[in-house]
């Protein structure tokens, strides 16, 4: 199984417009990569891709906007710090721990 898996049903909301546009980055960037062997190596492994993605670190809260997200108007490319850490990076992590236990 891959990381792809984890993003393969979408969240039903976003934090900003951008937010659906990374997520789908991380699935294609991220999809044949194998499942770490843990939560940690997952962890570091989103935190970089989404630093990879947007140029910011996971630890902001704040709202940014990321060029290439940015296709029809300015709010179009807004990333959502504090959505991503708290809710869709979570649910990320729930995902993974499901596989794990059903295992």
């Amino acid at each position: 199984m891959n990381v792809g898996k984890l993003f393969e049903v979408e969240p039903e909301n976003w934090g900003l417009r951008g937010d659906q546009f990374l997520w789908r980055d991380l699935a294609t960037t991220l999809a044949d990569q194998p499942l770490p062997a843990d939560v940690r190596q997952l962890e570091r492994l989103l935190e970089q891709a989404f630093w990879d993605a947007t140029g910011h670190s996971l630890s902001f809260s704040a709202e940014v906007l990321v060029e290439r997200f940015a296709d029809e108007g300015v709010s179009r490319g807004g990333i959502s710090g504090a959505t991503w850490r708290y809710r869709l990076f979570p649910l990320i992590i729930a995902r993974y721990e499901d596989i794990h236990e059903r295992a």
